[in-house]
């Protein structure tokens, strides 16, 4: 979440942010009166706490010395000790209740403030473009692309073919789960593996192997951002009170929440082979022939902690490597930049790869290559200990995928299909497989 520090200390650079994105504004300005409020109920709660104590401390001394000084005072008043005490007393326990009510209130307030603010989305980077919405991306290049280059033998798409063949059967996994779920057999289930495999291993150099698990706490969906907002997205088990996760992000970036890491520790690098789960509610209208939007898939993930000034360069490294996976697979690439209004709701900086599928003749985002700044790490719990500094600071993640099996996949048979009908594997995969053609 953003920070609610900066709303108070700069709240029109804030505005002006997220403005970029197109947004109603007005839960910002809610949650600008609200901390408001809470500032004022606050500061009258610890005034009346501090008086509470004042008033103890009075009590306490007239029971102490008795008919002392401050007895006699009263006496003098006409006014007896006792009753000096049990006025004393009758006082405190008012601004008792009264600093009970305000504490409730402050903190019903700041439940309101952070609801708000788990649902404002993330202030875009200086230098992402401005835009509305996905047809304002730019493209920053293409590579491998020449589109008289492809033969009527690739422009077949894969849903038509591969099924045929017996590489993709959708027909029975409709009927063991229903529509937009796939499954691969024989040679298409090994290519797959092959593309996992080759993955991890591209990326084994500098990235820590996990396996996490696939099933999480509400609060650790709350953290990347796919709660509250996307929770119809999601697979929910509500008799475990668990989720299914959508991609290996949402594990990942919790693995040190509530930790504080070292900054000689940083950047902390890992990666994950899961299979994702998603209802893609939104889906309706959108392309769901054979792979190009399935409910259940297996991915590459790549992720960063970083400091602030470590994660531009991390975010670019991500993307290269992204980047080079789908280069040594023979496709065709572009980089697309996401604009302002495109940017997910906990991007800061988004960079997509998309490969180029020719039988089904379209662009396929197969990696999203994000900076979430402190985004998420604010809402996970994350930081670390600066070298020679006091105190901690929030880390910064980063995200991309290293390789998405479906789309993937799915490009890659109908760029490598030969005249006969056979698919020829692409020099990086034949060591898991030990042998150049499918067919």
């Amino acid at each position: 979440m953003i920070d609610l520090r900066l709303v108070r200390s700069d709240f029109g650079a804030v505005r002006d942010a997220l403005a970029r994105r197109g947004i109603d504004l007005s839960e910002l300005h809610q949650v600008a009166a609200l901390d408001e409020r809470h500032r004022d109920l606050t500061t009258r709660r610890d005034a009346a706490r501090h008086r509470v104590r004042e008033l103890s401390q009075q009590v306490g001394r007239l029971k102490r010395e008795g008919h002392s000084r401050e007895a006699d005072t009263v006496a003098a008043e006409s006014r007896d000790w006792g009753e000096q005490q049990k006025d004393l007393a009758a006082e405190s326990r008012e601004h008792g209740e009264q600093q009970k009510d305000l504490a409730a209130e402050a903190d019903t307030v700041a439940a309101e403030i952070h609801g708000l603010l788990l649902r404002i989305p993330n202030l875009p980077a200086q230098d992402a473009p401005d835009g509305a919405g996905e047809t304002h991306n730019p493209i920053l290049r293409v590579e491998n692309f020449e589109p008289d280059s492809y033969g009527e033998h690739q422009r077949l798409p894969h849903w038509e073919f591969a099924v045929e063949a017996g590489w993709l059967d959708m027909e029975r996994a409709a009927k063991l789960s229903g529509s937009m779920f796939a499954m691969l057999r024989g040679p298409g289930a090994a290519l797959a593996r092959a593309m996992v495999q080759f993955g991890l291993d591209r990326n084994a150099d500098l990235y820590e192997e996990v396996r996490p698990p696939t099933l999480v706490h509400s609060q650790v969906m709350v953290s990347t951002g796919q709660l509250p907002k996307f929770a119809d997205d999601a697979y929910f088990l509500e008799r475990d009170d668990l989720w299914v996760i959508p991609t290996a992000e949402v594990p990942l970036t919790s693995l040190a929440s509530g930790e504080v890491l070292d900054e000689a520790e940083l950047p902390k690098r890992m990666m994950a082979h899961t299979s994702c789960y998603r209802r893609e509610a939104g889906a309706a209208g959108r392309d769901t022939r054979g792979l190009l939007r399935v409910h259940e898939f297996d991915k590459v993930e790549i992720l960063a902690y970083a400091t602030p000034e470590q994660a531009p360069a991390v975010h670019a490294e991500i993307l290269e490597r992204a980047e080079a996976a789908v280069a040594e697979l023979g496709l065709a690439y572009r980089i697309v930049d996401i604009c302002t209004g495109d940017l997910g709701q906990a991007h800061h900086r988004s960079w997509d790869v998309e490969v180029y599928a020719p039988g089904a003749d379209q662009w396929l985002e197969v990696s999203s290559v994000s900076w979430y700044s402190d985004y998420q790490a604010r809402r996970a719990n994350l930081r670390y200990r600066p070298e020679g500094g006091k105190g901690t600071r929030i880390l910064h993640t980063l995200n991309g995928s290293a390789l998405a099996v479906p789309r993937v996949w799915a490009a890659l048979v109908e760029t490598h299909r030969q005249p006969d009908g056979s698919v020829a594997v692409p020099e990086v995969l034949r060591p898991y497989l030990g042998r150049s053609t499918l067919g």
